[in-house]
């Protein structure tokens, strides 16, 4: 009787407890039946099998993501990560190949759109010869003048230049040479960071980019010369003047990078 006495039952049974109170009482032992030191053994258990099935289906996620992250937060060469066909000799030289070819891209597309310049700017001109001629007389008739000869001339060549359709193919030649030369202007420092890890400041990268920044000021300006901006016009040719003097200048620094690739860079 000693030992029962500890039990939901026997306590309540002892201390005078109606049989009403004592089922009252059996939720309450229910309850501790189910908190026993022995199913709380297990209870953690599962959960931390739960915990782990779920670690599990976001491992591959987190790896992921780390793979992603880890060539920007650890010092790690990039040219280890990259197909060696993206820092060989081949791919290498493709940046300064294309560059040689806007080079004269970008002298020949001036030379077009000084053409189309002729060839707009003429009427004026013309008109300007003819209110110098000599008055006609009371009968209608005009002397010759050796300024005829010179209008006669103008007036063809406008006509050449118009039947050569230069203002088309300033705009062609001037939206490959734009969209192209931005492109391979990129291609050339990601080119050398995926090969060496880093970029080397200098004049050559300097004025690679100014000519990018000429390329796209120029560019800018076209729908206000289509309205008839003088100042556009004139700001545009100076822009592209620019611009070619500042790619004349970056060919020699482009040689000697050439050369440096052509030495250390690997085949193919």
């Amino acid at each position: 009787m000693a030992a029962n006495i500890f039990t939901p039952r026997a306590y309540i049974a002892s201390q005078g407890v109606t049989n009403r109170a004592a089922s009252l009482s059996r939720p309450f032992t229910a309850k501790l039946s189910k908190q026993s030191p022995r199913a709380a053994q297990f209870k953690p258990a599962r959960s931390q099998a739960k915990t782990d099935r779920q670690g599990d289906a976001q491992l591959p996620v987190s790896a992921a993501l780390a793979g992603l992250l880890a060539p920007f937060l650890l010092d790690v060469d990039p040219a280890l990560a990259v197909n060696p066909l993206l820092t060989g000799k081949t791919v290498s030289l493709v940046h300064p190949a294309i560059m040689i070819f806007l080079f004269g891209s970008t002298a020949w597309t001036g030379w077009l759109g000084w053409q189309w310049r002729r060839a707009r700017l003429i009427p004026a001109e013309v008109k300007e010869l003819k209110a110098q001629l000599p008055k006609p007389d009371a009968e209608g008739n005009r002397p010759r003048s050796p300024l005829d000869q010179q209008i006669a001339e103008l007036e063809e060549t406008r006509k050449a230049l118009t039947k050569g359709g230069y203002r088309d193919k300033h705009w062609n030649w001037g939206s490959l040479l734009l969209g192209l030369g931005v492109l391979i202007a990129i291609e050339g420092p990601v080119n050398t960071y995926l090969r060496t890890g880093k970029l080397f400041p200098g004049p050559h990268l300097y004025a690679g980019a100014a000519i990018v920044v000429l390329w796209a000021a120029a560019s800018s300006l076209v729908p206000a010369m289509q309205k008839g901006n003088d100042t556009a016009r004139n700001t545009h040719i100076a822009l592209n003047t620019l611009n070619l003097a500042l790619f004349a200048w970056q060919v020699p620094t482009g040689f000697e990078i050439v050369q440096k690739v052509w030495e250390l860079a690997p085949w193919p």
